[in-house]
């Protein structure tokens, strides 16, 4: 992934340093909008970027027999817009999570140990690459550069 982005940053980094401040400003908020977009639909269909799908939750069979928790699609408040967010500063664009949600989609990205609740036991979460970066994305940002400098 690293060499991805290297490779766009130096496509694209000619290109920028033509455009006034206030061009790139506008470009990094289009941008980060599209990211943040392409983000939360890749989320809500439960795959990592590689296309993989998410690992299932372990079944909870003693909730399962009182019947109050249904199953729904993990992160489906996360991939929200109040916290799944998408910010430029300067000609930056930054898609992240921000706020208390942060350190939980942290655990789920990096695959650590947290407790599950604040005195309740550790458990290892698997693994779910809930932000990154794809082919796709690539594309798109090179798209929205040219469709930028061509002023459509």
């Amino acid at each position: 992934m690293a060499d991805n982005m290297e490779a766009l940053e130096d496509w694209v980094s000619p290109l920028l340093a033509k455009l006034d401040i206030k061009q790139r400003r506008a470009l990094a908020r289009n941008v980060a909008r599209d990211l943040r977009r392409r983000q939360r639909e890749r989320i809500r269909a439960q795959t990592n970027p590689d296309g993989t799908p998410f690992t299932p939750r372990k079944a909870q069979s003693f909730r399962a027999q009182q019947g109050s928790i249904r199953r729904r699609a993990m992160f489906s408040k996360l991939s929200t817009a109040k916290w799944l967010k998408a910010t430029t500063q300067g000609d930056t664009a930054v898609v992240g999570f921000f706020g208390s949600v942060a350190r939980i989609a942290a655990t789920h990205q990096r695959g650590l140990k947290d407790r599950v609740s604040r005195d309740g036991p550790r458990v290892e979460y698997a693994q779910r690459e809930l932000l990154g970066f794809t082919a796709l994305d690539r594309e798109m940002v090179m798209d929205s550069v040219l469709r930028h400098l061509g002023g459509g």
